[in-house]
């Protein structure tokens, strides 16, 4: 895995009872702090890790009592090398300045759009995973993700300042006990004004699809390899003409890209979302394309508005609510637009 460091030798460790339920790359980074997510990620496509003797992918999640295969790996004392280049103090700066709440348990940001969550293909080394280490505020540990966003996508963001912490955000997230609302603008105005998506989604493949997502209607996800059902509440919260809308999204499931694929798929991609929605001269559906020109920013218009959950601790009702970023902020004044005269959450009593 690391060229020019002295190596340990193939090992087995097992799964502790308290460690199971948590992604595959978060266990290892708590047991060899050495490691990197890009390295993680190149030793699983390799088959160099293993769980119970099976290949597995860094997003796998371990269970207690499983068998994890390491290779060979670095000392510690070579972490400080190994790891991500030095964050820099206008990074510290930035991802400090992105908190905007905090407890013994519990870190909230609000992050900036452009910021990958995580590390990975095509990432680089300055996302906010890589960035924790500006965030322990006197713990020993790091902070660890417990949820993720797009990277042009910004709003609440959850990280765990421990790892007891970290698995029970973990099961909420999973079993869906959390309430998420977003806001977006998106080319055209939907119709009706309130209801639900429930396209599943697949990777599109293909040469230079990235990531990219498609939809596939619900009758057919079982039929399709690799498709995921998806399920998006949608609600109009204000008519811009005819031209475009203010809309509030909360994704039941969460999936990649749901939200972004699910509007495109309806006709109205979200405003500035170029790999969705096409360009400003593009008319997709009954949706005006990506842009809708003027003043208004070609940045992403899709912001995690809202988290409310069950505090993992303290059982305490928990409601966090983020500002918009600075280009949404700049389009909702050039609108008219008030977050004041909307609810917080439009679907709340609705079936």
């Amino acid at each position: 895995m690391y060229a020019g460091a002295m190596m340990s030798k193939v090992q087995t460790r097992e799964v502790g009872p308290e460690e199971g339920e948590q992604r595959l790359d978060r266990w290892l980074k708590r047991q060899f702090p050495q490691l990197t997510q890009g390295l993680i990620e190149k030793a699983c496509r390799k088959g160099d890790i293993r769980v119970d003797g099976g290949r597995v992918q860094a997003s796998t999640r371990v269970q207690a009592g499983q068998s994890v295969r390491i290779p060979p790996l670095p000392d510690e004392q070579a972490a400080p090398v190994l790891r991500s280049a030095k964050i820099s103090a206008t990074d510290v700066e930035m991802i400090q300045a992105a908190v905007m709440w905090k407890d013994q348990h519990i870190i909230a940001l609000n992050k900036p759009p452009g910021l990958p969550t995580q590390g990975g293909s095509g990432q680089g080394a300055r996302h906010v995973d890589g960035l924790s280490e500006a965030l322990t505020f006197g713990y020993k540990e790091r902070p660890v993700l417990v949820h993720r966003l797009d990277k042009d996508t910004s709003g609440v963001l959850l990280l765990a300042r421990t790892p007891r912490v970290a698995r029970r955000l973990a099961e909420a997230f999973r079993h869906r006990l959390t309430r998420k609302i977003y806001w977006a603008l998106v080319a055209g105005v939907p119709t009706p004004a309130m209801g639900t998506i429930k396209y599943g989604l697949v990777k599109s493949g293909g040469r230079g699809a990235g990531e990219k997502m498609r939809c596939v209607l619900p009758d057919e996800v079982d039929q399709i390899e690799g498709a995921k059902r998806a399920q998006t509440d949608f609600a109009v919260l204000e008519r811009l003409g005819g031209r475009a809308a203010w809309m509030a999204l909360s994704p039941i499931t969460g999936r990649t890209h749901q939200l972004r694929a699910h509007m495109a798929e309806l006709g109205h991609p979200i405003i500035g979302d170029g790999k969705y929605g096409g360009s400003a001269q593009e008319n997709l559906g009954d949706g005006w394309g990506a842009g809708i020109g003027g003043a208004v920013s070609k940045k992403l218009h899709l912001h995690a508005r809202s988290l409310r959950l069950e505090h993992p601790v303290t059982g305490e009702s928990l409601s966090l609510t983020a500002p918009l970023p600075e280009h949404m902020a700049q389009s909702w004044q050039l609108f008219g637009l008030d977050p004041r005269d909307v609810p917080a959450d439009p679907f709340e009593g609705e079936a």
